[in-house]
């Protein structure tokens, strides 16, 4: 299906999209990308919000489709909803057109958007890291963000997700901050600080992740329990024992993930456990999910189960029984 037939469904608010009239807006040429905007810009706020939403699940569901430039376009709508929605919807977007806009974002008149543009730098960042790439723009990133943590009229909200997003930078300046941050005495501030420990990833935070693990305060645990996976140290595991049966759903499902981020047989025992305890449907998901993580995590490239599979196949190909195999040691 083309653009031009999909352009009256687009207009008529009342009809709600196909998946196949959706994907007809996917990797549009510059032709399509301004008939496209000429449409979109006649659309209602509600519309906008619906069609970036729509465009983001289908995204998500089929790895083929492409609504990067959809979503490029929404970065300039008037709408703050809509602009935050498409920060979020380009997550694994990687052009370097991006962070110039990200950039940009982070002095929007909004809060909500100022915040996603942090984060969404913070995913360059931890590319950058992960990479050992270094030059002016990475820099530039960096004191983009910075200058948004260190400034006092900025909101808590906005200075914590800056903060977030500088944490996976290994510099003693980022460890300053994570430790300014988290002795503040604000809490959107010190709960930020210990996800930006996680994402910092050096386990001298261990310690403090892990009586933060106690807090009364459910977001802080559930950051925590995020923290320690992100961690990934086997110290953990018995408080994130204790919190994978924690009266706060997501604080509990935080914990079984990252038991399962962290693997070994320990962690795999409280998973069973776990899944032997609980019924409920939503956490044998989470469970499974994490299992699921732990194989990858003790065999990233199923290489073990795949020399298993291997032998289990040559053995009944050559019709082989237990009691044949002899010891290369006794083979004399």
């Amino acid at each position: 299906m083309s653009i031009e037939t999909v352009i009256p469904q687009l207009r008529d608010e009342q009809h709600h999209l196909t998946a196949g009239e959706l994907a007809s807006l996917s990797a549009i040429d510059d032709d399509d990308r301004a008939r496209f905007l000429d449409v979109w810009r006649s659309l209602s706020v509600q519309r906008r919000r619906n069609v970036i939403d729509w465009l983001s699940d289908l995204a998500e569901d089929n790895v083929e489709l492409d609504f990067m430039r959809v979503f490029l376009i929404g970065l300039f709508d008037e709408d703050v909803q809509v602009r935050a929605d498409s920060i979020k919807a380009l997550w694994e977007y990687e052009g370097d057109d991006l962070p110039p806009l990200l950039m940009r974002l982070l002095r929007d008149p909004e809060a909500l958007v100022r915040s996603e543009a942090a984060l969404g730098l913070g995913r360059f960042l931890l590319r950058a890291e992960l990479d050992g790439e270094e030059g002016e723009h990475v820099i530039e990133w960096e004191s983009a963000l910075r200058a948004v943590l260190r400034d006092p009229t900025e909101l808590n909200e906005v200075r914590g997700r800056a903060l977030e997003a500088l944490g996976v930078r290994g510099h003693e300046w980022v460890r300053d901050e994570i430790e300014e941050a988290y002795s503040s005495g604000e809490r959107r501030l010190q709960i930020s600080a210990v996800h930006a420990m996680g994402r910092n990833a050096d386990l001298d935070w261990l310690p403090t992740i892990l009586e933060e693990m106690h807090s009364d305060d459910a977001e802080m645990r559930y950051e925590a329990a995020t923290a320690a996976g992100s961690i990934a140290d086997e110290d953990a595991i018995a408080e994130l024992a204790r919190l994978a049966y924690d009266e706060d759903a997501e604080v509990q499902e935080a914990a079984i993930s990252s038991l399962g981020q962290i693997g070994g047989s320990a962690a795999r025992s409280v998973l069973q456990q776990v899944a032997a305890d609980i019924k409920d449907e939503r956490v044998l998901e989470v469970v499974s999910d994490a299992l699921s993580e732990a194989d990858f995590v003790e065999d990233p490239l199923g290489i073990t189960m795949h020399l298993e599979r291997s032998i289990v196949e040559e053995m009944e190909e050559q019709d082989w029984e237990a009691e044949d195999y002899e010891p290369e040691e006794d083979r004399e």
